[in-house]
């Protein structure tokens, strides 16, 4: 029969024990937190016009006088930016906005980059389960569909082994992942740069 002071330590040794046992779940929950919080921050987030060489985005932003002569609707309008450029070249030898249309310059700093960025899923390849497993992303819905694409270093070229379930191809989406000064080209469009994909989300206002 144990006595009151042996039943006291046996009791604070549980309480100890017990103690310890609560502080070490609360270390490992908070070393969880803390890695979850890291790998997040660890995803630079970054805009469309950061791809962009600064000669190029100069030229986007400042296009020549003759583009604003260009009615809606009428043929120069429907041509794709790549014969409109083919068609100004005798006319405009060097015109820095066609050559931004079709620029493949890349921004060497994001080269193998852990990046964050919103766009639109230009579906490429699909898996059995109906899964994406290469797509384009661009800055705008439509681009290479209805649109005529982007300059190609404003166009990602995206792959996931898994395969991606993309349940509405009219909505943007947050896409994590690795992205890299690539080029590819196939019969939808050209990219300048590739990405293997970590995460992807709906887009949500940040």
């Amino acid at each position: 029969m144990l006595n009151d002071t042996t039943y006291q330590e046996n009791n604070e040794s549980c309480m100890l024990i017990n103690i310890a046992v609560l502080i070490r779940h609360v270390f490992f929950l908070c070393i969880l937190i803390t890695s979850g919080v890291a790998q997040a921050a660890s995803y630079q987030r970054i805009n469309w016009v950061d791809l962009l060489p600064e000669k190029d985005l100069k030229a986007l932003e400042n296009p020549p006088a003759y583009i604003n002569e260009i009615e809606d609707g009428s043929l120069e309008d429907a041509l794709s930016d790549k014969m409109l450029s083919a068609l100004e070249q005798s006319t405009l030898p060097d015109d820095a906005y066609q050559r931004a249309l079709s620029s493949t310059d890349v921004v060497a700093a994001y080269d193998d980059k852990a990046i964050r960025l919103p766009g639109f899923i230009v579906p490429i390849e699909m898996n059995d389960q109906q899964q994406v497993t290469q797509f384009f992303l661009v800055p705008y819905f439509g681009a290479c569909i209805h649109l005529p694409p982007p300059p190609p270093n404003q166009i990602i070229y995206v792959t996931s082994e898994q395969g991606i379930l993309v349940e509405d191809i009219y909505n943007a989406y947050w896409l994590q992942g690795t992205i890299k000064t690539t080029f590819t080209e196939n019969d939808v469009a050209q990219s300048a740069y590739s990405m293997t994909v970590d995460t992807i989300e709906p887009y949500t206002e940040e």
